[in-house]
């Protein structure tokens, strides 16, 4: 049968981002893909890696117990006095440069793969200074929605910002794959996209759509990129994890170019 035109019924809003020490509460969460989750901030240690240094020295000749019957060559040196050599200890490794600012919620995707992927979409924007996301929605011929999401861990308002947004990071590969408004049919580590990342696909349960979902940390910050795709009655929605996958994976390379 051909696919629905109606709209699609749930309500994609921002999530609730992490909330810092001394901040006002942020705006309501993406009510599917993404609850809200509180942290603990955890002090993070620099280990300073110190080889120890030292010289040669130069050894005076040993003695053989012979007694000599001439006198030593004029030319003999005498045994050497320099002190031994220091050598510097290496350099202390440095800390990675955190993120200072989020980009704008809608100006890490091309305009031409926004095209490619959603086609005639509308978008959607909503930031703060910690929690940024856009959702482009197209609802003419195959409904879709494409998601991107940002939270930012900022110096400013933890002590130990990476080791927060770590802790975030694990929470969603943890909390994700037990989403109970859908069935999840994989979920997978990457490498190559950021500091970590995963990869999943889930079919909502209530509604004909299924999920594509990469989520990916670049030093303190998170990122969700979501492809949604709604599925006919005839189709077998698993049918559709190798390009819903793709999709998702295609943005989150894009939005990766945007954090250096």
């Amino acid at each position: 049968s051909p696919r629905s035109s109606e709209p699609f019924p749930r309500v994609y809003s921002a999530p609730d981002p992490p909330k810092p020490p001394r901040r006002s509460r942020a705006p309501r969460a993406l009510a599917w893909l993404v609850a809200a989750a509180s942290f603990v901030a955890a002090a993070a240690g620099v280990f300073l890696f110190l080889a120890p240094g030292g010289g040669d020295r130069s050894a005076a000749p040993r003695s053989t117990g012979i007694e000599e019957t001439s006198p030593p060559a004029a030319t003999s040196a005498p045994p050497s006095s320099a002190p031994p050599s220091a050598s510097s200890p290496p350099a202390a490794p440095s800390a990675p440069a955190l993120i200072a600012a989020l980009p704008a919620p809608c100006s890490t995707l091309p305009a031409g793969v926004v095209r490619d992927l959603v086609p005639s979409a509308r978008r959607t924007p909503l930031a703060n200074p910690i929690l940024t996301t856009c959702t482009y929605t197209a609802m003419s011929g195959s409904p879709r929605w494409l998601t991107v999401e940002a939270t930012l861990y900022r110096a400013a308002d933890y002590p130990a910002p990476l080791d927060n947004a770590r802790r975030f990071f694990a929470s969603r590969l943890s909390r994700d794959a037990r989403d109970v408004s859908a069935r999840t049919v994989s979920q997978d580590r990457r490498s190559g996209l950021g500091d970590e990342a995963f990869r999943l696909f889930k079919i909502d349960k209530d509604q004909p759509v299924v999920v594509g979902q990469v989520t990916f940390r670049v030093r303190n910050a998170v990122l969700t990129i979501s492809y949604i795709e709604q599925h006919s009655a005839k189709e077998r929605p698993e049918a559709l994890k190798a390009g819903c996958l793709a999709k998702a994976t295609r943005a989150a390379g894009e939005v990766r170019a945007s954090f250096r």
